[in-house]
């Protein structure tokens, strides 16, 4: 049973992105799904997508579409990286832990590494990063940084 999927997610990113992989899978869920929208919004990650797995003819296992939505779906994350090679997330951090919530106030949203770096969080309209929520003059959750 795993009790904190963000923090697993965060740290298959991390993990991905130590070893240069083009690509990371893990269980999907709809918070997963609003956080890799973010992470591709501020240009940390190529793309995302949610899919399944499925065998063809000769027995082998292809990535598709979901069909129906009782299957177990799988949210695959494209990394990215630089023209060579340098890693485009440095740090990436869970700040709101099940067993210690965070929660900020807009004018207690500080820039994260001076501008250079995002942290996401969970608000009333959706899950967005600290710049959108500063100037939707929201708080909420915050989830993870990200430089």
């Amino acid at each position: 049973m795993m009790t904190d999927s963000i923090a697993d997610m965060l740290t298959r990113i991390r993990n991905a992105n130590r070893i240069e992989r083009p690509a990371v899978e893990m269980p999907a869920t709809n918070q997963k799904k609003a956080l890799a929208q973010v992470l591709k919004d501020e240009g940390f990650i190529l793309d995302y997508q949610i899919g399944e797995y499925a065998k063809d003819e000769q027995g082998h296992s292809t990535f598709v579409a979901p069909p129906k939505q009782t299957a177990k779906l799988v949210l695959r994350v494209y990394m990215k990286y630089g023209p060579e090679g340098e890693k485009v997330i440095r740090h990436i951090q869970r700040a709101s832990r099940p067993g210690r919530r965070l929660y900020r106030r807009h004018g207690q949203l500080r820039p994260v590494l001076d501008g250079l770096g995002i942290a996401i969080l969970s608000t009333s309209k959706g899950v967005m990063s600290d710049r959108r929520a500063r100037a939707e003059r929201l708080g909420g959750e915050m989830i993870c940084t990200v430089w």
